[in-house]
């Protein structure tokens, strides 16, 4: 170890005044939530928890209102099995809510569109609830009952969301960071924060670790000190959490003021962490090797791989069972407008960098077979008019369910890529083969998070997200995407 890092009982002297000493903590804990590998903002927790609850008041409210008597309406809800019938209502509604993008910072804004989206979401939900009561009666709720409730939630809703608007509650930064040093890393991550005021964290400045000069603009939020002052610009900025960006750690970085602060209770992270952490994506910038098999992450257990294989196998049956009948349509709508083949076959780069054939149902014109891969662009002359409806809402894919029941596909990774795409991504992208050491997914964080890959950049930037997941591979993070891919094939967001 060098001299510089050694810390021992005798080498680190506070006065007795200090050795104790807690930081002062604003109390409001954490912006984001862990779930799985997925940190969730903790404004998008409490409004889902907050309207769970004005959605069950509303029923509860409508109760009351659908039977006139306060003593029908005890009786009522004195029975435990209408509380139920209440809960799957307000379940219905939440996922109506969510898959409306009612949660979305754009719509969160827009006081018209929250208006138009809570209708839209209270409209399908009582179709939904109408649909699922007419096979399973039982568990069928009065209908006055939803009907009125449906109404008094739109109300609520609504009228909550511009209560937390005026009190600004979700306004205020409840994270203040303090980035130590000017290195790249922290000016990357300063500008996310930027761009995402919803996480509600507030970059306070940067400390140089040389030539310290004030004010010195870097992203917005300018230098404020100087490393060696780390423990005085926390105190006097009351600074929630700090990150550490130094290009250069060596002789640099105080060992003593930094122990001395974390044991005061303040949390400290590296950069690169913080930006893996905000975004949902590994930075492939000066990434080095010891990055990944150093890291906590990329741990694959028998016991997961096991259970992510029979899920695949479950459900990929269960998915072919329930979809044959519309894959029948899509294939006779495909005949019908461009003749055959109905499936297109092409070579795709699975597990371990094993070729096999992936099926997909043809959405473009047939090619002769002799020409270079190129990235599908937007508005695609090869695309047919069935093939555009059918890549918007991503049926093409169907086919690829027979890919993971074989064992070639999973139903959550990252995608295939053509062997062409991977030789050239292999040598421009660094770790790029990294992504075939799960099986390619018919979803992924990918798909979900970002847009279609259509460029060597933007390759790059998936790739990111594709080692994320990676990371973090879980069966719980396994259903956070396929919830989300739900939600982005019903609103045919991202296709091309």
């Amino acid at each position: 170890m060098l001299a510089q890092e050694k810390i021992t009982a005798t080498s680190v002297t506070y006065p007795a005044s200090e050795r104790f000493r807690l930081l002062h903590r604003n109390g409001y804990g954490r912006t984001l939530i862990k779930i799985g590998a997925h940190y969730v903002p903790r404004r998008s927790l409490i409004l889902a928890f907050s309207e769970s609850l004005l959605l069950m008041l509303s029923l509860v409210l409508a109760t009351a209102v659908r039977f006139h008597h306060l003593s029908t309406a005890q009786d009522y809800l004195s029975h435990p099995g209408n509380w139920l019938r209440f809960v799957l209502m307000t379940l219905t509604c939440q996922l109506s809510l969510y898959y409306s993008e009612v949660y979305e910072v754009r719509v969160a804004s827009n006081r018209g569109l929250q208006l138009v989206r809570a209708l839209a979401a209270m409209g399908i939900s009582l179709v939904a609830l109408s649909i699922f009561y007419y096979f399973v009666p039982a568990i069928r709720l009065e209908r006055g009952i939803a009907v009125i409730g449906a109404f008094l939630a739109v109300v609520a809703l609504v009228s909550w969301r511009l209560l937390l608007e005026k009190a600004r509650i979700f306004a205020r930064p409840l994270e203040r960071l303090l980035v130590m040093g000017t290195g790249r890393d922290g000016i990357k991550l300063a500008e996310e924060i930027l761009r995402r005021p919803q996480l509600q964290y507030k970059v306070v400045g940067f400390l140089d670790e040389s030539n310290y000069s004030p004010g010195k603009p870097l992203a917005t939020p300018g230098i404020i000190g100087g490393v060696s002052e780390v423990e005085e610009v926390v105190a006097r900025e009351d600074i929630d959490r700090l990150v550490i960006a130094l290009a250069e750690r060596r002789g640099v970085m105080p060992i003593r003021d930094l122990a001395n602060l974390r044991l005061q209770g303040l949390p400290i992270e590296d950069a690169r962490s913080a930006y893996e952490r905000l975004t949902g994506r590994v930075s492939l910038d000066e990434l080095h090797p010891s990055s990944l098999f150093m890291s906590d992450g990329f741990h694959k257990s028998h016991m997961m791989v096991a259970m992510k294989r029979l899920t695949d196998i479950a459900v990929s049956a269960l998915l072919i069972a329930l979809t044959l009948p519309l894959m029948a349509l899509v294939a006779a709508a495909i005949w019908l407008e461009d003749g055959s083949p109905v499936l297109f076959k092409q070579d795709r780069v699975g597990l371990g960098g094993h070729i096999f054939k992936i099926l997909k149902f043809r959405s473009m014109r047939v090619s002769t077979g002799n020409e270079k891969p190129t990235w599908t662009a937007d508005g695609d002359p090869r695309i047919t008019r069935i093939g555009a409806i059918i890549r918007k809402f991503r049926l093409d894919e169907l086919p690829q369910l027979i890919n993971i029941l074989h064992g070639e596909m999973s139903l959550v990774g990252p995608r295939p890529e053509v062997p062409y795409f991977c030789e050239m991504l292999d040598r421009e992208v660094p770790f790029f083969n990294q992504r075939h050491s799960v099986r390619p997914g018919l979803t992924g964080w990918a798909q979900i998070r970002y847009i279609y890959g259509a460029s060597l950049e933007q390759a790059k930037t998936k790739f990111e997200y594709d080692l994320f997941y990676i990371k973090h591979l879980s069966v719980l993070f396994d259903l956070t995407i396929i919830i989300e891919t739900a939600k982005v094939v019903l609103i045919g967001k991202g296709a091309k």
